[in-house]
């Protein structure tokens, strides 16, 4: 994978990140747990640290700590069928092991204790149930948004009903935080998320060149922000700063992958675990990965700061995962137009059946619409008990046979 000089400006900013939400009883912040389609912006107006479990989930994937805390919740009586995120997640809520380390005598390795939880169900309908069984375990209030699926499109009186639920948020949120409200700040909060928003789309666009100056492997990496700090100026700072060093790789013809011979798509949540040997058995082939259905899901908001709360409800309610099977396959299909792919592929994610429902339709249909193959995987997320190297780098093989053939 290429070195980039901002991947350490991004370490240092989500040290920052955790390390305020650790000393947030130290300093009088209120700590929320949030789901990754969940609405950030009312908290970091309000000054509340997000906190996402499944961001930390795909850390703790990363550092290949899957199985042992999927385990942990296994014996407690959770089957192994359940959400991996939820699994790990609620694994180190009762054994504090994670790759966030503590802070002697004042906090222990891991998530900081949420003051109040704040659950979305545009993603899955797990959530709900997995964010439940968290606020009974701390004792501590779950506010809940709810975005009805999109069949046909997102009809006004959906976008109302979820427009109406953000103004009632916000009493709510007055009453467990402890603050009032200000209307300006959370203008500013839109205005700076729909400018971050925007560079991130910009940065993942540098791959529609020829070779494409990253990889999706380094898109995800670099999502974190866009996820976590959404609405903050030191966001929109570092996705400047990004966007400029990519911008000088393609001035200097600089690929991720050294020979760039087959430009390919990914479909779903990466494998974390297996991160940098699926890239580096793709580059072997001269494969690069230039664009996803994942990282492109936070460049597809549209946020009006002259109309925060019908902008919002809309782009809540809409999330990918949130949408009809036609709507997917015209997603794929526009891609595979835009970044002019040789071929996708499809990670059939054991633990997100939301996402994977449908692939096997999906993946035919594109091919007929495109003319374009596809491959699809089948692991997990988080857990690699459901992965086997050899079986997919076959898989792999053969697919890269057929583009070149």
């Amino acid at each position: 994978m290429p070195r980039f000089e901002t991947a350490a400006v991004m370490r240092k900013l989500m040290a920052r990140y955790y390390l305020k939400a650790k000393l947030a009883r130290y300093t009088f912040r209120k700590v929320a747990w949030i789901t990754s389609g969940g609405p950030v912006e009312p908290l970091i107006a309000m000054g509340v640290i997000p906190i996402y479990p499944e961001n930390h989930g795909a850390m703790i994937g990363a550092k290949k700590m899957g199985r042992e805390l999927a385990e942990v919740a296994e014996a407690e009586g959770y089957s192994a069928d359940l959400c991996s995120y939820f699994r790990v997640d609620l694994g180190q809520a009762i054994t504090h092991r994670s790759p966030v380390g503590g802070i002697p005598l004042l906090a222990e390795p891991g998530l900081p204790e949420p003051d109040f939880l704040l659950c979305c169900n545009n993603i899955c309908g797990t959530v709900l149930k997995w964010y439940e069984v968290q606020a009974r375990r701390f004792g501590v209030p779950l506010l809940f948004l709810d975005t009805p699926f999109n069949y046909d499109g997102a009809p006004e009186h959906l976008v109302d009903y979820v427009s109406t639920q953000f103004r009632e948020m916000i009493p709510a949120l007055e009453a467990v935080v402890g603050r009032r409200w200000r209307e300006s700040r959370f203008l500013e909060t839109a205005r700076l998320a729909s400018e971050a928003i925007g560079l991130w789309g910009r940065v993942l666009d540098t791959c529609l060149n020829r070779p494409a100056p990253m990889s999706c492997f380094d898109a995800f990496f670099f999502l974190a922000p866009i996820v976590t700090l959404r609405g903050t100026r030191e966001v929109v700072t570092f996705y400047e700063a990004l966007l400029q060093e990519l911008e000088e790789k393609v001035a200097r013809g600089e690929g991720a992958v050294r020979e760039e011979r087959f430009r390919l798509l990914w479909d779903n949540i990466p494998v974390w675990y297996r991160v940098r040997r699926l890239s580096e058995t793709l580059a072997r082939h001269g494969a690069c990965l230039v664009g996803d259905t994942y990282t492109s899901a936070w460049a597809s908001s549209e946020i009006d700061p002259t109309r925060p709360y019908e902008s919002m409800a809309r782009s809540y309610a809409t999330v990918f995962l949130n949408r009809n099977l036609e709507s997917k396959v015209e997603n794929l299909c526009r891609m595979v137009e835009r970044y002019q792919a040789d071929g996708f592929i499809m990670h059939s994610n054991r633990s997100c059946k939301p996402y994977s429902l449908g692939q096997l339709d999906i993946k035919e249909e594109v091919t007929r619409r495109t003319g374009v193959p596809g491959l699809v995987i089948e692991a997990d997320m988080t857990d690699p008990r459901s992965y086997s190297d050899e079986q997919i780098e076959t898989r792999i093989e053969a697919f890269i046979e057929t583009l070149t053939a």
